[in-house]
């Protein structure tokens, strides 16, 4: 620092300067000038580096004409992409980039098995399982006796759930009859399922093995003729959403496969290559998010179950709870037992979420995006068929709702005319009876999570049950407060 002049002029810098040449032996410090413009040395070179300048200069050169900025931008155009890609790695993926991984996603089906009791549900379904691998005979055993011991009066929030719905039927003699007579589950279930949303139906005709059928071909002939027109009264269309096979579920004939020997005059396909063979169901996988909740427990945090009804949603996403408003996060999700980062519509899915207790959740709740949420409202008008009911309904009736996988008590506030379903003739009217199809405002206690039936099928679509009984279906036709 000897030679350090605090008192020397501040640095000036000097367009003109020679260019350094690499090998020429820098002066000393003490040897040069105290000004730039007293340097005739300098001046000499800049005068000879102008007049012949070496090759290795010619770039520099160039970038003091102005040309800088150019080579500047044409880098950081190369940059640029690489740049952006690092941040797309790192920033949690956006809803506009998921089509992408929706394409590469294996399509989810829900089967719910439904009918009389002891026509042979738990027993398929566990032939099933064993057909196809999953259980052994010994839990297959346990599996059926705790089939029979546990209440199942909650079938409903999962037939909810479900695509497709197998309505086994018993083809013994007395027991059809019994199931399917006023009363039995055989027609309370097949319309429960239509109004659930289920798209297709499969009517297994099962114990086809049995003493008193013998694999009669007019037997079978006889409980489809019988099912028919209840099943199109329900709202299915026989040629297209219902498929009818004979089977054992005792013996599996028929569940994987064919025993043509049994049945040659059946030469359709089994049900588990039915099921393989179904076509695409439609989905609404580029829609609005709506996954309504349909149980929830505390494990390591608050974990909700349901499925995916529209859109999709992945981890990290921050949703909104209706009808009580209470922003989460998504912390993790669960498909078919499996962690994953994405899931979409039909898919069953447990959802791990935050900033919230368990105790502000209840089944019926619906999980959307802050962007687009389900409407909520307790006074709506709804389209009503009296399926089933003795005496007359009149305002002020009241009856348990299932919509979707809500459950709430709901009140007939008016009658406001009957619909002729022929003719589309409306009337007004102080009461309706079985059979009929009236227009009605109903409410319920609390606000719901509730659709119209034109904007969303899924969410508009209910049943009303009384004294453990369906008595009427209905869609939501406007959601009013």
């Amino acid at each position: 620092f000897t030679n350090l002049n605090i008192g020397a002029k501040p640095f000036v810098p000097n367009i003109n300067a020679a260019v350094f040449v690499p090998g020429k032996k820098a002066e000393p410090a003490e040897n040069f000038p105290e000004s730039q413009e007293q340097a005739p040395d300098t001046n000499s070179v800049v005068e000879m580096t102008i007049e012949n300048p070496p090759v290795l200069c010619e770039h520099v050169a160039t970038e003091m004409k102005g040309e800088v900025p150019e080579v500047v931008d044409e880098v950081m155009a190369e940059e640029e992409p690489q740049a952006k890609m690092e941040e797309e790695q790192v920033v949690p993926v956006p809803q506009a980039s998921l089509p992408e991984e929706l394409s590469s996603k294996e399509e989810h089906i829900n089967v719910v098995f439904i009918g009389h009791v002891d026509a042979g549900k738990s027993t398929i379904g566990g032939q099933i399982m064993y057909l196809t691998g999953m259980v052994d005979k010994r839990t297959l055993e346990k599996y059926e006796r705790e089939a029979k011991e546990k209440n199942r009066e909650t079938w409903y929030l999962w037939c909810s759930q479900a695509d497709v719905a197998v309505l086994v039927i018993s083809a013994r003699r007395g027991e059809f009859e019994t199931g399917f007579e006023r009363g039995g589950q055989t027609r309370e279930h097949a319309m429960l399922a239509k109004t659930a949303g289920v798209q297709h139906l499969i009517v297994l005709i099962n114990k086809m093995d049995d003493s008193t059928v013998k694999w009669s071909e007019e037997r079978y002939k006889e409980c489809k003729e019988k099912l028919i027109p209840f099943l199109k009264k329900v709202g299915f269309n026989p040629k297209k959403d219902i498929h009818f096979m004979p089977c054992s579920g005792l013996t599996g004939a028929n569940l994987k496969k064919s025993d043509y020997d049994n049945h040659p005059w059946y030469t359709g396909l089994p049900l588990i290559p039915y099921l393989d063979n179904l076509p695409t169901l439609t989905r609404s996988g580029d829609g609005p998010l709506r996954l309504p909740i349909v149980d929830k427990y505390k494990d390591m945090g608050v974990i909700v179950l349901g499925k995916v009804e529209s859109g999709s949603v992945y981890k990290g996403q921050m949703l909104v709870m209706q009808p009580n408003r209470r922003k989460v996060k998504v912390l993790g999700i669960q498909s078919d037992e499996v962690e994953t980062e994405l899931a979409i519509a039909g898919e069953n899915v447990k959802v791990r979420v935050d900033s919230i207790e368990e105790e502000e959740i209840s089944k019926g709740f619906v999980l959307c995006t802050p962007d687009n949420l389900c409407s909520t409202g307790q006074l709506f008008d709804a389209q009503i068929a009296i399926i089933e009911y003795k005496s007359i309904i009149c305002a002020g009736y009241s009856a348990i709702l299932h919509i979707h996988t809500c459950i709430e008590e709901v009140v007939i506030k008016q009658l406001i005319c009957l619909l002729d379903r022929k003719t589309g003739e409306k009337k007004k009217t102080r009461f309706v009876k079985q059979d009929q199809t009236v227009i009605a405002r109903l409410q319920t206690q609390g606000p719901v999570c509730i659709e119209s039936f034109k904007t969303f099928p899924q969410m508009g679509r209910f049943t009303l049950r009384d004294e453990g009984r369906t008595i009427a279906i209905g869609k939501v036709l406007k959601v009013l407060e």
